[in-house]
């Protein structure tokens, strides 16, 4: 209680101000899935993937280094941004917004782009001889561990989008039942409350948990971002001490790749308290710099930000096509198929995303807004 109380409503004086640092860090983020992804077919924890090459330490360490953060990131600035869709909207006209945004694309996704990526997965894992329409059926009715690598039915990158809309209902309902129960508070949490906000995410991380990912962690990580990181104060706050929380999460994400990937001897606690450690300072210290040094809009920025869903939405799918296509060609060049990779998936999903975006009916089926001028 005393935490709500804390991270109490306050009056914002930015109110219809957009916050251009949470939009272009939210798609410097989203480019980062293309490495990501790429390198999760060389990860050396045994890991099922829609393309499994032999293990690379390297390559792996590239997993590693984002994985504590980036997705928790996207849910606290899922959070920060609702806190100023609902000082624009009602509870309901939100709902409806996220229902057309959310709910539209995760259905697309999951009944066109995603039985394609584990057809391939099943050719090139299990070496499956049939056809893709026949295969089609083998999506929908094939459930074993929901990720995909087998050709069994997984929702893929999309489960970001079904977390989001579950947390974005919860989160308005408890937001709407704060602001009916609760008084008003003006009191600004201090910073270092602010850091040890984090301390609950180890124990909530194995809570509501599929496939590791965790529905209470998420929710939770997008209620800090409405209550705590919306909070202009707060966020100077970490603009202020921006590089030195940096350097902790740095030091901390670097020996969590270390522990995980380089030592053969297990530390879990230690191995443990490096993972978030580095998941709760780079999340604070992400939003600081960019506080800092990408708070303005220009053409790139804006330019990215309209097609930053598209972006997500997209590049999954030719990430594991273009590793298929490429291991046919060269085979197991580990070069080649990593960079070939990332940048013919970068290439196509940007113009993906172009032509998405500019057809009313695919803008719809992936949740993004069109306009006639697409700068």
């Amino acid at each position: 209680m005393f935490v709500l109380y804390m991270m109490g409503w306050r009056k914002d004086m930015s109110i219809g101000i957009r916050k251009h640092y949470i939009d272009n860090l939210r798609w410097i983020i989203l480019l980062i899935l293309i490495p990501y992804h790429t390198a999760q077919a060389w990860n050396v924890w045994g890991e099922p993937n829609y393309i499994t090459f032999e293990g690379n330490r390297w390559i792996s360490s590239i997993v590693v280094f984002f994985s504590p953060y980036f997705m928790p990131l996207l849910f606290v600035l899922a959070g920060v941004s609702t806190k100023f869709a609902l000082q624009k909207r009602t509870v309901k006209e939100y709902l409806m917004e996220r229902v057309k945004r959310l709910l539209v694309p995760l259905l697309f996704g999951t009944i066109v782009l995603m039985p394609i990526m584990t057809y391939l997965a099943d050719k090139f894992n299990c070496a499956y001889s049939g056809g893709f329409l026949q295969h089609y059926t083998i999506f929908f009715t094939k459930y074993t561990d929901l990720i995909g690598a087998d050709g069994g039915f997984s929702l893929g990158q999309f489960w970001f989008l079904l977390y989001l809309l579950i947390i974005s209902i919860l989160g308005a309902g408890i937001i709407a039942l704060l602001q009916r129960f609760m008084e008003k508070s003006e009191k600004r949490i201090p910073f270092w409350v602010v850091v040890l906000l984090g301390l609950p995410l180890p124990l909530l991380s194995e809570l509501l948990s599929i496939g590791g990912k965790s529905l209470a962690e998420y929710t939770y990580l997008f209620m800090l971002g409405y209550y705590v990181f919306a909070d202009e104060k707060i966020i100077s706050k970490a603009e202020k001490n921006c590089w030195f929380v940096f350097s902790i999460g740095l030091v901390a994400t670097i020996l969590n790749v270390y522990l995980f990937i380089w030592v053969d001897n297990e530390f879990i606690l230690l191995n443990t308290i490096a993972k978030y450690v580095s998941e709760w300072g780079m999340v604070i210290a992400l939003i600081g710099l960019a506080k800092k040094y990408l708070n303005f809009s220009g053409r790139v920025s804006n330019y990215m930000s309209k097609r930053s869903f598209l972006f997500y939405i997209y590049h999954f799918i030719w990430v594991v096509l273009f590793q298929y296509i490429l291991y046919g060609v060269v085979g197991p060049c580990t070069s080649v198929l990593f960079i070939g990779t990332m940048l013919l998936a970068y290439l196509v999903t940007c113009i993906c995303c172009e032509i998405s975006i500019r057809i009313p009916f695919m803008c719809f089926l992936t949740g993004t807004k069109y306009s006639s001028r697409k700068g």
